[in-house]
């Protein structure tokens, strides 16, 4: 049987994914520069950095989302 659904924690529980995510986005841009980086790789870092701003992005939306759906006492 499936385990219901506990949203109670989950805007903390995107939160700490934002700063994850944010902690890999610094640590991409001090290895971007490393002058020996190759360009594949530099390019390659560059597109998953990419990826991760637009993950933030969508984890706050979600957070915004989570801390209405807590205050309207959907949760």
């Amino acid at each position: 049987m499936a385990k219901p659904d506990n949203r109670y924690n989950n805007a903390e529980r995107l939160e700490q994914m934002v700063n994850n995510t944010i902690e890999n986005l610094e640590e991409a841009h001090k290895t971007l520069q490393n002058e020996d980086l190759n360009s594949a790789d530099r390019e390659a870092i560059e597109a998953k950095n990419a990826r991760r701003e637009q993950s933030i992005e969508g984890f706050k939306a979600e957070i915004e989302d989570e801390i209405a759906a807590r205050e309207n006492g959907e949760i």
